[in-house]
Order: structure tokens, then C-alpha cells, then sequence
């Protein structure tokens, strides 16, 4: 049997599964480490909000936090809502006794909707018996305000609350910023210096359970080695890929996923593996016929691609021989900027469609796609402006976008007429490497009977 290290989660249940004890140890099993959880109250709530919230007796998590740690010392513990001031001074003996190096707080007083989840005498112990036992504890601003009596108006403001939270006995104070008016960026202060992690907001929407994710993610990377700094980092770069996948459930706010990188690595595997498969196909089709002068290329994104390194393609690209096609390596994510581009473009209009071949232009094979009802839409190069043009690679970038932005949606097929030393061509666009194989054969039987009925005309001639 394996021992394994792990991550103790001390927090509310969640029913919507969004944030508090859900969300932790999903959290922490995203890291590959083993949770234990004790729960301190039992909240019913929705993406819309905390509709009640049962704080459980002393008794009951005093007899689960003691349970786990009889049995193995956690490699790092994250406490969330605590409710009152008996589950605070409770939490914070055991811990104590213990002898806990590496615990996150995070000081959950209020939720997203405005219900109060620590009583303002809960507020007062956890500042007096379990901020002095933490390496860090995590407020938002209004949280940092609570605990240090200091507003927090300007960025200047934060090293003050930063400061006076840090004479509560905290050793590292991390101030997020999810209630910015701007950046989310959060402010750092480990007792002599302060540091800025940078974050980009993503969208206008509030998501549930950033704060829990970010302390359990924190917790997690000290557990495995990392100092607090490098933690926090480590941390917001899972809660920014989280809110990028981010989910609905309901109505309300949307759900941070904290599985999502891991998620990801699946993903990126299961693209490879299908764009891989598709081109074997397209070679055991021998489509050689509908390549272009200059070669072609297909591509497909990952479901929420942002970056040329989020979308895979033929290195080198697909090249004809006669009908016969040859690749000269497997696919890779970042392979070419130019299909990259393309799938990035039509994925802003449509996420949905995610896959991307470019194939030769001629008047028959435009009338063969509109003979299979494919939606089809057009740029025309000559309309380029001067600026793109003298962007290099943003050509592509441009044109699909005027396509599908003069014909209102997004289409199976995006064609141009070249330009000067640029070859026509015709992209077919899908919503996977299924669909966009599926659409290209279709093509090439129409090609390939049209092709053979000349030949035997020719035949028949002689």
C-alpha cells in the first residue's frame, strides 16, 4: 500500500457543489493528493445564492478534526467557513495541539449574495486564536477590511490592512483581488515586503468559489513542497485556467473548475489521438485531388482555446503525391500559426466549432459543396487592408473573420480568389475532427465520380 500525502480541508458543505468543501477537495485532488475534509456547517444554496446555512454543534467537529489528525498529520490544512465562535476557538485548540505548520485561512464572514457566514464573535476569534497559528491567511477586500479596520480605497491602502492583519499573528497576508474595479491582481505581504500577482479579469460575471479554490489550490502546493510564493502562484494559474472552463449549473453565477487543467491533459491527449486517426483516413481515401499548389493543412482547437498552443496541427503540413498524401510528423499542439488563427477566429463567434481544413479551390468543388448544402460564406483579398497585410500571418485572421462576419453566422465553408501570389482557396470548417472528416470525403466522392465520368467520356471518345 502506498502512503500518500494529504491536504485537510476544514469548511462548510456546499450543496451546490461550487465552493466550500466540494470545491476543496476537488481542489486538491486536481494536485494529485489525497483530501480529508471536516465539515462545519451544512449551507443550502444554488448558483443563485445561500438560501440557509446549519452550523454543526462543537462536539461534532471536534470528534471529525480529531479523527483525522490522531491518524496522520496533514501536510497542510485550509479552513473555510467556520459559522461561530465556538467552531472557531474548537478549530483552533485541536490545530493548535497539533502543532499544524502549513494552514491556510481563508476568512469566509460573508458569501457572494451577502449572507453572513461567521458571526461577528466568530470574527473576533478567529483573530485572536486561529489567525496567529497560520502561515497565510487569504481575505478578499472586504474581508481585509473586517480584520485589519482599515478601508481599502486605493492600491496604496492594502500594505496598511496587509500590515495591521499581520500584527493579528498571521505570518503571510494575501489580499485577492476578485472585488477590484480593475485587475484582479492580488497583493502580497509576507510581513517585511509585499508582492503583486498579476490577474488579467476574466469576463464581467462573479464566478463561485474562486476564494475556495485559490486557498485549498495555495494549501495544496505547500504540501508539496513549495514556498508560499511559489504556492500562490502555482494557485492562480489553476483558478485562471478554472474560470476559462469555468461551467453553469443554474440560473446564477457560473462554477470555477478546479479539474480543469487536469482535465485539459486528457483533452489534449484525446485531440491528438483524433487528429491522428483523421489523417489516416484522409490517406486511406487518397484525396490527394482536393490538395492545393501550396499544400494543405487541418487543425483543431481545444474546447475553450485561447492560444496558437491551445490548437494542433500537421507539422509541415499534408502533401500530395499524385492522389496519395504523406505528413512528415504526427500532430502537435502549436503546429502551425496559420491554422491556428483560422480555428482561434471562428471559435470567437462560435466555440462550438473547433476544427478547420483548408483544401483546393476550383468552380466545380464550390459547386459540389453548395450541391451538399454546406452553408458557405467569402472574403475577398483585394479589400485587405494595408495595416493587416504588413502583420505577418494576420491575413487569414482577417478574412475569416469579414466572411463570417458580412454573412451573420458561422459556415461550413469560407473560400477566397486568391490574390496577388496568394493561391485560392476553400477552408471547410466543423464542430470536430469527426465532422470536419466526415464533411471533407463528402467532398472528395463528388470529386473523385465527377473526375472518373471524364475519364471514361474521354474513353469512349477514342
Amino acid at each position: 500500500m502506498k502512503q500518500v500525502s494529504t491536504v485537510l480541508t476544514i469548511a462548510g458543505s456546499d450543496s451546490s457543489g461550487g465552493a466550500g468543501i466540494q470545491a476543496d477537495i476537488k481542489t486538491i485532488s486536481a494536485h494529485e493528493l489525497f483530501a480529508t475534509s471536516v465539515i462545519t456547517s451544512i449551507t443550502a444554496q444554488n448558483s443563485k445564492g445561500v438560501q440557509a446555512a446549519f452550523d454543526l454543534q462543537p462536539e461534532e467537529v471536534e470528534a471529525q478534526l480529531k479523527a483525522v489528525l490522531e491518524d496522520a498529520k496533514p501536510a497542510a490544512v485550509k479552513t473555510g467557513m467556520l459559522g461561530n465562535e465556538e467552531l472557531v476557538e474548537c478549530v483552533a485548540r485541536l490545530l493548535k495541539r497539533a502543532r499544524i505548520k502549513n494552514l491556510v485561512v481563508d476568512p469566509v464572514i460573508k458569501s457572494s449574495s451577502r449572507k453572513t457566514l461567521l458571526s461577528k464573535k466568530g470574527v473576533e476569534a478567529l483573530k485572536k486564536k486561529l489567525l496567529p497559528l497560520a502561515l497565510l491567511v487569504t481575505p478578499n477586500i472586504p474581508e481585509a477590511e473586517i480584520l485589519s479596520s482599515v478601508r481599502i480605497f486605493r492600491p496604496q491602502d492594502r500594505l496598511k490592512a496587509a500590515k495591521a492583519i499581520c500584527k493579528l499573528g498571521v505570518r503571510n497576508v494575501l489580499i485577492k483581488g476578485g472585488h477590484a474595479k480593475n485587475n484582479a491582481d492580488d497583493f502580497f505581504f509576507n510581513g517585511k515586503g509585499y508582492e503583486i500577482f498579476g490577474g488579467e479579469r476574466l469576463g464581467k460575471k462573479d464566478w463561485h468559489g474562486t476564494g475556495c479554490v485559490l486557498s485549498a489550490a495555495i494549501a495544496s502546493g505547500l504540501a508539496l513542497g513549495l514556498d508560499v510564493s511559489s504556492a500562490i502562484q502555482n494557485a492562480k494559474g489553476l483558478v485562471t485556467t478554472g474560470i476559462a472552463s469555468g461551467v453553469g449549473t443554474g440560473e446564477g453565477a457560473g462554477c470555477v473548475n478546479p479539474m480543469a487543467a487536469l482535465f485539459q491533459t486528457k483533452k489534449r491527449f484525446e485531440v491528438i489521438q483524433g487528429l491522428s486517426a483523421a489523417v489516416e483516413i484522409l490517406k486511406q481515401n487518397r484525396i490527394g485531388i482536393l490538395i492545393p499548389e501550396v499544400q494543405s493543412n487541418i487543425g483543431i482547437g481545444l474546447p475553450g482555446a485561447q492560444r496558437t498552443e491551445d490548437v494542433a496541427a500537421i507539422p509541415g503540413r499534408i502533401v500530395k503525391n499524385g492522389n496519395d498524401i504523406f505528413t512528415v510528423a504526427p500532430p502537435q499542439f502549436g503546429a502551425s500559426q496559420h491554422v491556428a488563427k483560422i480555428v482561434l477566429t471562428v471559435m470567437h463567434f462560435d466555440p462550438e466549432m473547433r476544427a478547420v481544413m483548408n483544401i483546393k479551390f476550383s468552380d466545380l468543388i464550390l459547386k459540389f459543396c453548395k450541391k451538399l448544402k454546406f452553408k458557405i460564406a467569402s472574403f475577398d483579398r483585394a479589400k485587405e487592408p494595408k495595416t493587416v497585410k504588413q502583420r505577418e500571418g494576420s491575413s487569414l485572421e482577417w478574412g475569416t473573420h469579414k466572411a463570417i462576419t458580412e454573412c451573420g453566422f458561422v459556415p461550413d465553408i469560407i473560400y477566397d480568389l486568391g490574390g496577388q501570389g496568394k493561391e485560392e482557396m476553400i477552408r471547410v470548417l466543423a464542430r470536430d475532427i469527426g465532422e470536419l472528416v466526415e464533411k471533407i470525403l463528402k467532398i472528395h466522392r463528388l470529386v473523385e465520380a465527377n473526375s472518373a465520368g471524364r475519364e471514361k467520356d474521354t474513353w469512349r471518345v477514342r
